[in-house]
């Protein structure tokens, strides 16, 4: 089949707002994977035993199934146990999960690199546990771990095709749709291809740059 830049063109609006969809739930899985990647880290250094090995068992449980699995789990399991939720916010919360436990050792990683003169400092100068968290050793903590978890960001964009299986309209699930109806598949599909290679070299150009700015080797 020859290529034809004129279908190629006409089919360049689907693709886009495919790619935004795409973008979206890129973005918001990244937050929900931050925030509860620091709560799962928090939570596994608990001087609580139970806390702490409980926390442990649901990420390693969480990174150790397949995040297919997982998507449709939500959106396909949980309906019948009483909880419906939309596509796009099931696999929002499925990207999200799943890339929290691998957040959570980016964290654990940047945490630990804190001196533990840093804790002892806080402690003599009478902070609380909350201030301690905010204003030592975060803040200590995070810069270190931004390059890696870009590579978790890049990495979750890679795999938003899964969310055509959940029926999320995102780039795939586009492209699939027009090639279905059209018959066609060397031009949605090439795009698709050219659209996530595009991002996907600017992200490593990215990620480059910041680990220039904030990686450090581990003394």
């Amino acid at each position: 089949m020859e290529w034809d830049w004129d279908f190629a063109w006409s089919i360049m609006p689907t693709l886009l707002a495919g790619f935004r969809i795409t973008l979206i739930a890129t973005f918001l899985g990244a937050i929900v994977a931050a925030v509860l990647g620091l709560v799962f880290a928090i939570l596994r250094r608990s001087s609580n035993r139970w806390l702490s090995r409980g926390t442990s068992f649901v990420v390693e449980f969480i990174r150790g199934t397949p995040l297919l699995v997982q998507l449709y789990f939500i959106f396909y399991v949980l309906p019948d146990l009483g909880l419906r939720l939309p596509a796009l916010m099931a696999g929002v919360i499925g990207m999200g999960l799943h890339y929290a436990t691998y957040a959570a050792e980016v964290y654990r990683g940047g945490i630990e690199s804190v001196p533990r003169g840093q804790w002892e400092a806080a402690r003599a100068t009478n902070l609380t546990t909350r201030q301690t968290w905010l204003h030592v050793i975060l803040p200590q903590a995070v810069p270190p771990m931004i390059p890696a978890m870009a590579n978790y960001l890049l990495a979750m964009f890679k795999e938003t095709p899964l969310l055509s299986a959940i029926t999320v309209l995102e780039l795939m699930n586009q492209a699939k749709s027009v090639a279905n109806s059209s018959y066609r598949y060397v031009e949605p599909m090439t795009l698709v291809g050219v659209m996530f290679l595009i991002v996907s070299l600017l992200s490593v150009i990215a990620l480059r740059w910041l680990e220039r700015r904030y990686g450090r080797v581990s003394q």
